[in-house]
């Protein structure tokens, strides 16, 4: 047991360096490094590999971003097969729509309780 705790945290470390490292080297913004690291989650899966990683690593795998675009792409492909193309419209917010609502509703709640910086 101990052992997959400390897989867990080198996968999801070695996930988190990735993205400090395109910060920091390649110099991008943090909105560009996000949708870079979900779209390499997406690939991964479109591929068959991000599956075998979280299998393979648990939490380190499925809690980073990435996971995000595995989840997307995942269920895309997965309601693909059973209805087309309209499958690939749903499928993808199917599984990710209560993390998605989720990010809405606290982004809301935070906009109202707190003030942007540069505000008097």
């Amino acid at each position: 047991m101990f052992s997959s705790f400390v897989v867990a945290f080198i996968v999801g470390g070695l996930i988190c360096v990735v993205g400090q490292l395109l910060f920091d080297v390649a110099k991008l913004t943090p909105g560009h490094t996000l949708s870079l690291l979900v779209v390499v989650g997406s690939v991964l899966d479109g591929f068959g590999l991000y599956e075998p990683l979280i299998d393979f690593a648990g939490a380190g795998a499925s809690v980073p971003i990435t996971s995000f675009g595995n989840s997307l792409t995942h269920g895309a492909l997965q309601e693909a097969e059973k209805h087309g193309l309209i499958g690939v419209l749903t499928g993808m917010f199917e599984v990710t729509s209560s993390g998605i609502s989720a990010a809405i509703l606290f982004g809301f709640i935070g906009a109202l309780i707190f003030r942007p910086k540069g505000r008097i």
